[in-house]
């Protein structure tokens, strides 16, 4: 009974159900990075995941894991419970990073992991994509480009599930056509992707595999029409329209500054010329007045004579002197009497005996 059941339980991992599937071999370029994707069976979803570097089960060494979440260093873990698949980071390959495990902690009894291997090159993988994260729209079409030397009897598998090895075929039913681009590279294109579409791929060639993500979601509005056309606008053209963007907005920060620059010049001048026009009208009645005055001065003077100052002619004589003084003045300053200016006059009171 006991050889019948381990029988059973080798059959089993042979034809692939087991808790937890990963890839099995990845060509990756040192000094790059690559995500691991581990897919784990349904009961394991509030389990704790963890990454184990080393070949042999036993004596591997814990990375990193899921209670205990790294965001940065060499590697990081992300569990996406939904999805059951626990995805790892492993950043600045070298040659030393060949042998993990994806490894699921089971309570009460020994964990379950699978194996995998990353083959480091010094230059080009033999099986690589430009990225491993691909956004596709609701009833649109996908297409990924793997690359690959001879690239002949090649596949596209969903991790866990079927794969398309013709040149037409489907999964989860997505159309899938396979097609040789050059003799380095070939097409992936999925058509009339739906919600189910999303999840993790894997480029196939020989014994080694390269996953990829794919994340499907609706497609935008009208009102995002712009942003569409700028995601799926060739590198050029995002430039241009990066640059257009940038031109306008710095157009737009020196508008508003000039804008008020002028309107400060236009005030200041308008006041300025109000006050100087306040100014003449009230200093021109005052000038005028100032520069046409004419000033008489009168200086009376009153004597009598004594008998010695008397001539025969006169007897007692009372003489009154009065002189006037007629100035002129000039703006800003007293004029001073000349001798043509001045008028004298002398009035003489004659007391006379009959």
């Amino acid at each position: 009974m006991a050889i019948h059941l381990r029988i059973l339980l080798i059959l089993t991992g042979l034809t692939g159900i087991c808790s937890v599937t990963t890839v099995h071999k990845v060509s990756v370029k040192a000094g790059g990075s690559i995500i691991i994707p581990c897919l784990y069976a349904s009961q394991y979803v509030n389990h704790v995941k963890y990454l184990c570097k080393g070949y042999y089960w036993n004596s591997c060494s814990n990375t990193v894991q899921t209670n205990q979440v790294r965001s940065s260093g060499k590697y990081s873990i992300n569990d996406d419970k939904t999805q059951r698949i626990f995805r790892v980071t492993i950043k600045d390959l070298t040659h030393e990073d060949t042998d993990y495990w994806c490894i699921v902690e089971i309570i009460g009894g020994p964990d379950d992991g699978q194996y995998f291997r990353l083959s480091v090159t010094t230059g080009t993988a033999t099986l690589y994509v430009d990225n491993q994260e691909i956004i596709g729209f609701k009833g649109d079409q996908i297409t990924i480009t793997c690359y690959c030397s001879n690239c002949r009897q090649v596949q596209w598998c969903r991790l866990g599930g079927s794969c398309v090895s013709g040149p037409n075929g489907s999964i989860d039913g997505t159309k899938v056509t396979i097609s040789e681009k050059a003799s380095g590279a070939f097409n992936v294109t999925m058509n009339g992707l739906m919600t189910k579409s999303s999840g993790w791929y894997l480029c196939v060639k020989d014994d080694l595999q390269m996953p990829v993500h794919v994340t499907v979601t609706e497609k935008p509005t009208t009102t995002t029409t712009l942003a569409t056309s700028t995601l799926s606008s060739t590198p050029k053209d995002t430039h241009v329209l990066e640059e257009r963007s940038r031109t306008s907005t710095d157009l737009k920060s020196l508008i508003i500054p000039l804008s008020l620059l002028i309107f400060i010049v236009m005030m200041t001048l308008l006041i300025w010329y109000m006050l100087k026009k306040h100014k003449q009208s009230n200093a021109g009645p005052s000038h005028m007045t100032t520069a046409d005055m004419e000033a008489i001065y009168c200086n009376t003077g009153y004597m009598r004579k004594t008998s010695q100052q008397r001539s025969h002619a006169e007897s007692d004589v009372d003489v009154t002197y009065s002189s006037v003084v007629t100035i002129k003045q000039k703006p800003g300053r007293k004029a001073k009497a000349q001798d043509n200016d001045v008028t004298y006059s002398t009035l003489a009171q004659l007391n006379q005996n009959i």
